[in-house]
């Protein structure tokens, strides 16, 4: 009996997915747990394994699409089994798109629609090719990438510079007229006014375009305020040497001042629920445990896995806990869950040099700390001044439910802590 595949449900928060790319073709051979395509969330890139033995007997959807959680994507059985009853609903794999209409059949029912992957949707456009009357060969007559590259190839000619040259998104046909005979690079301009050949056109998708959407909403949906301070180092800077040249049995020799810091964080917010709260609904939601957010910088951008009831764990594994969601981020292998639900969130921007910025908070959050470079700074005490090393601080708070007093409170302990990191952990 055939066996369907289906896009994997990935957390609580995730509703769709995107093919990234498919590993094995229709017809081929593939076993149990074998690795069939991979997809990519908009917080995490995975792949999706087979749960049957036998032949991939349909793929439904193709790279480039976005496909909700719990559909069929694939088809996994013997040869000659019937696929039909497994076969997306038509409503679900496509988006209706209105078909483009020329001057000649002006009068055509705009109303009329067509099911077009967003895929082909863009190389059709891209080529200026009319897609409004031909039968695709996706899922419920689904117009997929091979039928608008089958049409270019039957009544399209184009020189291979000029293929190149429109495939990379940076150009586009001039002149319609050319597709009735063969298209040549003169035939062809930047796609927009602005485009040149040195630019290189990337869409913001996954991720990225999580990234933008929820950067912006923070900044449009919200009162952000940001404090900055310093805060004493020199007992961070201390006893993280120490624990470099510790014995190599107690397991602290890869603690780093930026484990140091996230835990002084951790200890100091119970104190603080204010801080460590959410904001949704018209309701402040606290926190009676800390589940630190922790920003790492990855190739495919910024992700924030969280490290649960942080305010309970030990140094040494906390320590271990924020190297393990790291490490899993930077290799594409985080969890959607391990993705969600922080109550406060730490961003490190002093591997860079930066002194201080202004963190944006990461919704429906109220508070997130942006930590800096180490320098010395000028202190004055007992008739004389000194140059002590201190690190950079920058708190921002929704202003909304946060007032500025709490927030410079927790501040100003918050850098006591730090200053006496060797006693913190004596609590």
């Amino acid at each position: 009996m055939p066996q369907a595949i289906v896009m994997p449900k990935l957390g609580n928060t995730v509703e769709s997915a995107i093919i990234l790319t498919w590993h094995v073709g229709v017809g081929d051979p593939v076993k149990t747990g074998e690795a069939l395509c991979e997809i990519e969330t908009d917080k995490a890139t995975l792949e999706v394994e087979s749960s049957a033995t036998g032949i991939l007997l349909a793929r439904f959807y193709e790279a480039g699409d976005e496909v909700p959680v719990m559909q069929n994507i694939a088809v996994v059985g013997q040869a000659g089994e019937s696929i039909d009853l497994l076969a997306p609903p038509p409503a679900a794999p496509a988006e209706p798109i209105t078909p483009s209409v020329s001057s000649d059949d002006s009068d055509e029912n705009p109303d009329d629609k067509v099911f077009i992957s967003p895929r082909a949707r863009n190389l059709a456009r891209r080529k200026a090719i009319d897609y409004g009357e031909i039968e695709g060969t996706g899922p419920a007559g689904r117009i997929i990438e091979r039928d608008i590259r089958a049409l270019i190839d039957q009544g399209v000619k184009v020189s291979p510079v000029a293929r190149a040259m429109l495939e990379s998104g940076a150009y586009r046909i001039a002149d319609e007229r050319a597709a009735n005979r063969r298209i040549t690079k003169s035939d062809l301009a930047p796609s927009s006014p602005g485009d040149s050949p040195e630019l290189k056109a990337i869409p913001l998708t996954g991720v990225r375009r999580t990234i933008a959407k929820r950067m912006l909403e923070s900044m449009q949906t919200t009162a952000q305020l940001t404090l900055n301070a310093s805060a004493d180092a020199s007992s961070l800077q201390s006893f993280r040497a120490r624990l470099k040249s510790s014995d190599d049995a107690l397991g602290l020799r890869g603690v780093t001042i930026n484990d140091l810091l996230l835990f002084a964080v951790a200890r100091t917010l119970p104190a603080f629920r204010e801080l460590n709260a959410l904001y949704e609904n018209d309701r402040i939601l606290q926190h009676a445990r800390v589940h630190l957010g922790l920003a790492v910088d990855t190739s495919r951008g910024l992700l924030v896995p969280v490290i649960r009831d942080a305010d309970t764990l030990s140094l040494r594994a906390l320590s271990y806990e924020a190297k393990r969601l790291a490490d899993a981020c930077r290799n594409g292998d985080v969890m959607p869950d391990e993705l969600a639900g922080g109550s406060f969130t730490v961003t490190n921007l002093g591997g860079l040099d930066i002194e201080s910025f202004t963190p944006i908070l990461n919704l429906p959050q109220v508070g997130i700390l942006g930590i800096g470079s180490i320098n010395l700074k000028p202190v004055e005490g007992e008739g004389e001044v000194k140059f002590l090393p201190h690190i950079g601080l920058s708190l921002t708070v929704n202003h909304q439910v946060v007032d500025g007093a709490p927030a410079a409170r927790f501040l100003a302990q918050l850098r006591h802590n730090i200053a006496s990191i060797e006693l913190l952990l004596a609590l």
